[in-house]
């Protein structure tokens, strides 16, 4: 336990659940000394997504590099790190095992800790770099490519999944409707600057309520009314205004992810809320969540755009709470591609 008592904590975090390989220094859970990210985003585009087998090579290729280059910006050897925090789920499978092998071998051949990550636990903790002041217990929107979740943040490391998505995640949408209107991978920032040319009341999509589950989220049903308004107008020899599709299916999510957010806030009675992950970075959501926020008092707290997509630097915060907390993981650590919060 000495190496608790020391002032300074230093976490060398790892994360690789997509197409990001990225590695970053974090001092004492809130300082960045370094952030590395090696996207591989051109790369996938092509293809219209993310390949998993490409980006698993694509991880062996680079992690190497990247590490060393993050331990190089952070101006620190790998004897003075405290403990190695890795992304171990959810995410895709080959690309876990990439950071996690890297990971544990590093651990083994230099005698430091290991700490496996929840990468959703890291989304959460990418507001905590910016926002020294934000401390549990807040409501968290966590809304990405692959997640859409409700979180109360009871305290470091310990979270409530209180609404989540029932099919599509939000940025899922984004993606396949960016996909549907020509626009490309990847979708969420294409459709998020498109916007700005369009009517968001031009098109009145649709806005889906879960019966069982106030909180939970349902994005299928609104990227298939956007599939069949294109499907019509084509049928009927009809131009379509690929601005306003934009605008009008972002804002019928927007308007959702709002609703359900405020909603928990206030039935919670928090005072605090954060938004977190991929879709977090769009400039529409994050002035409707300031607008709305502010009309209730609510302090809205959410990470600059580098900390909303992968990156290692919220692992490294993730990893520190959890590291103080005592927890350790042995050799075995594995990943696990749907692991839950």
């Amino acid at each position: 336990m000495e190496q608790l008592n020391k002032s300074e904590v230093l976490i060398l975090a790892i994360e690789t659940s997509c197409d990001e390989t990225a590695a970053s220094v974090v001092k004492n859970g809130r300082e960045v000394l370094s952030n590395v990210i090696y996207t591989q985003i051109a790369l996938h585009t092509q293809f219209g997504g993310v390949v998993p087998e490409i980006a698993s090579r694509k991880h062996i290729e680079k992690i190497n590099q990247v590490i060393e280059q993050a331990l190089q910006e952070a101006e620190v050897t790998l004897q003075e790190i405290s403990a190695i925090a890795v992304t171990n789920g959810p995410g895709l499978v080959g690309a876990l095992l990439v950071g996690v092998a890297e990971a544990k071998a590093i651990s083994f051949a230099a005698g430091i800790p290991l700490v496996g990550v929840h990468h959703i636990s890291g989304h959460i903790s990418a507001n905590y770099i910016e926002h020294k002041e934000l401390e549990p217990p807040f409501v968290c929107l966590v809304a990405s490519g692959g997640h859409s979740h409700l979180v109360v943040v009871k305290d470091y490391g310990q979270y409530d999944i209180i609404g989540r998505t029932r099919d599509d995640a939000a940025g899922e949408a984004f993606d396949k409707v960016a996909r549907a209107i020509g626009l490309g991978y990847p979708g969420g920032p294409k459709i998020d600057g498109l916007s700005k040319e369009g009517n968001p009341d031009a098109i009145p999509f649709p806005r889906a309520k879960v019966a069982e589950n106030e909180y939970d989220f349902s994005f299928s049903g609104l990227k298939s009314a956007v599939l069949n308004y294109l499907n019509s107008c084509r049928m009927k020899g009809e131009e379509v205004n690929r601005a306003d599709v934009a605008a009008s299916f972002q804002k019928a999510v927007i308007d959702v992810l709002v609703e359900h957010s405020l909603h928990a806030v206030k039935t919670y009675g928090y005072d605090k809320f954060a938004i977190a992950g991929g879709v977090a970075s769009n400039s529409s959501l994050r002035a409707a969540f300031e607008q709305e926020c502010g009309k209730r008092g609510i302090a809205f707290y959410h990470p600059s755009p580098v900390f909303c997509t992968d990156n290692a630097a919220m692992i490294g915060v993730a990893g520190y709470y959890e590291f103080i907390r005592g927890i350790r993981h042995g050799y075995d650590l594995n990943a696990v591609p749907n692991a839950s919060l």
